[in-house]
């Protein structure tokens, strides 16, 4: 695993040196290639193998850096290198359109590495130097584009947040090295905390790996940054980042903290729930194909969240065999999220390189033109819809089949807010579905709305070849899910307590993860189902339709012209639900600006919303530390009385704060 990250930091040295050489790109690309199937090897091998660590003569003095792969880590590790290597592959095509490569090449394998460390960290010093490395180097890859205004604010909101992240961290792990004695995971882990400790500690890791992850309302930067960064980098950002953001909260909650609470599930599901719903409403509003992805990852993640707060929930109420099952469905929507959502951001930089342009109301008609990348986002769209058989309908069915579960929990309290939650999964998976219809139609359907779609080409062959890899293992692990869960109960019996039973044995290749009375699947059965569906639909048309040759005009919605603007637009097919969810959740407004009779100007309609989350919490947090700011400078020009005045006040408030701390 070394030698992979080694390989990694070679590559962004690589990348500086040849700069100006044509032969950097393929250089980086390919190296990092190597090194993240490297690595991903590893990542499988450790699913299966015994733990491993080692410790450097680096970090703090005495300590060392410790280095360790168990269970869950491996299999992290196996999905960011699943989506480094895709991402790899992709950027051989793809990096010929950057106008800065250099800007983008050297920071491209230092952001896998970084991700990669984090995974390895077995101390606290080493765990916050490999986020903080992460962070910084996707923060560069974000502003690669610093001639645009806008994708600088992203970065500076990007780096605010992810420095906010790492600060939560930071007393989080703190906090347990206090109470363990020892930096390093293995000292916190032997240790018990007492109960206020480990709630703030939840409530820490929750923040910190939350505003990584784009947990609502932590999110506002996500929608800014993603599509800022190029493609490749979107794909790695959305699809890859934010599961070494559900990793850090793992390890931290479920490995760290020792035995949870029964309450601990209540904030976790609440904020699961919330993003869920929230995230995919977002979604429906946008007209950018980037920024409804990355809207769309907040749903996924508060999914993921869902899991986990069932899992804490369920292990806390000494419900093991039920607390496997939530954990099994949360890692498998991570992994499932990692691979249709870097094919969807895959799709979205082909259409951007093939028609210049990501917004969905300058689109349409690309079936035509783009036939293997419309093929291909139409896996990733079905997939992210959770339709089967593909892979992002198990992962959700198990999380529902874990809420159904929870009528046996003890506590009032999540009998009441289980059902709620599983309410909000259940919309955001019906507006998910609407959602990428909308998406997949107005790009893909229709006829192109300007000369941009009408001229638009077929990528290169290195884009079309990591995407068909990735629509590849969309249909693989929806249809053949058993072995995949098999191979994550290593990590999920140590942290649930009990094992999911073993679904390679289950005949016909079903899967049932509580008992064959109660639910199972077979995604195998449904996809020949669905095959002798379509092939009996053809030969019965074949068989009793006309072979007669008749021409009619096509439905044109009761308006007989052929101008594409006629067409439905993406802010028109989200219009009923702006106008049912929009006003009271995003203060979605609608000005239309009638002429007059005999008045030749085109008739205009202006859609404005806000996210509540800035509106109400960042942008008034934003003026109180500016004030804070604007104040602070007069501390140069305080005299020397002044200075020793206000050490002395901050002394005695720390003194105070020692004394009190249990």
């Amino acid at each position: 695993m070394l030698v992979a990250i080694a390989m990694l930091l070679a590559g962004s040295a690589g990348a500086v040196i040849l700069a100006r050489h044509a032969i950097a790109r393929p250089f980086v690309y390919l190296l990092s290639f190597l090194a993240t199937a490297l690595a991903f090897g590893t990542g499988v091998c450790g699913l299966f193998g015994l733990p491993s660590a080692l410790v450097l003569p680096l970090g703090l003095p005495g300590m060392g850096a410790h280095l360790r792969i168990d269970a869950l880590s491996a299999f992290f590790i196996t999905v960011i290198n699943l989506g480094g290597a895709a991402a790899s592959i992709y950027g051989m095509g793809y990096g010929r359109h950057e106008h800065a490569p250099q800007r983008v090449l050297p920071f491209f394998p230092a952001f896998i590495a970084g991700m990669n460390l984090v995974l390895l960290a077995g101390d606290a010093y080493s765990f916050l130097l490999a986020w903080e490395f992460m962070s910084l180097a996707s923060w560069a890859l974000v502003i690669s584009q610093d001639k645009s205004p806008e994708n600088v604010r992203a970065g500076l909101i990007y780096l605010a947040m992810a420095s906010f992240g790492t600060l939560a961290l930071m007393l989080a792990l703190g906090l347990m090295a206090s109470a363990g004695g020892g930096y390093s995971f293995e000292a916190m882990r032997t240790h018990e905390m007492g109960a206020l400790t480990a709630g703030i500690v939840l409530f820490l890791a929750l923040l910190g790996a939350g505003s990584k992850a784009g947990l609502v309302p932590l999110h506002v930067w996500l929608p800014l940054a993603h599509p800022a960064a190029p493609s490749h980098v979107s794909a790695l950002m959305s699809g890859v980042m934010t599961k070494v953001a559900v990793y850090g909260f793992i390890r931290i909650v479920f490995d760290l903290a020792g035995d949870p609470a029964w309450w601990w599930g209540m904030p976790v599901l609440a904020a699961g729930g919330l993003s869920a719903a929230l995230g995919i409403l977002y979604a429906m509003m946008q007209v950018d194909m980037k920024r409804v992805l990355a809207y769309s990852t907040i749903e996924n993640i508060g999914i993921i969240f869902v899991g986990l707060g069932l899992a804490l929930a369920f292990e806390g109420a000494g419900m093991p065999a039920a607390a496997a099952l939530a954990l099994t469905a949360a890692l498998l929507h991570a992994l499932n999220h990692a691979v249709f959502k870097n094919l969807l951001f895959f799709g979205a930089g082909a259409v951007l390189t093939a028609t210049g342009t990501k917004d969905l109301e300058k689109l349409g008609g690309l079936i035509h033109r783009m036939p293997v990348t419309a093929f291909m986002v139409l896996v990733g769209a079905a997939s992210i819809s959770a339709l089967p058989p593909l892979n992002g309908f198990v992962s959700e069915w198990l999380t529902f089949q874990a809420i159904l579960l929870s009528p046996a929990l003890p506590s009032w309290g999540l009998k009441l807010l289980v059902p709620a939650v599983g309410a909000l999964v259940a919309l955001a998976a019906a507006l998910a579905l609407a959602c990428f219809v909308r998406l997949y139609g107005i790009a893909f359907l229709g006829r192109p709305r300007t000369d941009a779609a009408r001229d638009a080409h077929e990528v290169d062959h290195w884009s079309r070849a990591s995407m068909g890899v990735l629509a590849a293992l969309c249909l693989l692990i929806g249809i053949l899910p058993g072995p995949v869960m098999d191979a994550l109960q290593a990590a999920v019996g140590p942290l649930a307590g009990a094992r999911m039973p073993v679904q390679s044995s289950v005949s016909w290749l079903s899967i049932i993860p509580i008992g064959e009375s109660r639910s199972s699947y077979n995604g195998l059965l449904v996809l020949v189902f669905m095959a002798i569906a379509m092939l009996l639909a053809v030969s019965l048309i074949h068989r009793f339709a006309s072979r007669a040759l008749r021409r009619a005009p096509p439905w044109d919605c009761g308006f007989p012209n052929a101008d594409p603007a006629t067409q439905y637009s993406a802010a028109s097919f989200a219009q009923p639900l702006r106008r049912v969810f929009g006003a009271p959740l995003f203060s979605a407004r609608e000005q239309v600006d009638m002429p007059r009779p005999g008045d030749m100007r085109p008739a205009r309609i202006t859609l404005t919303e806000n996210d509540p989350a800035w509106v109400w919490l960042y942008d008034p947090l934003m003026r109180r530390v500016t004030w804070m700011v604007e104040r602070s400078n007069r501390l140069p020009f305080l005299t020397i009385r002044q200075y020793l005045a206000v050490v002395f006040v901050l002394l005695v408030l720390l003194l105070g704060v020692l004394a009190i701390w249990p």
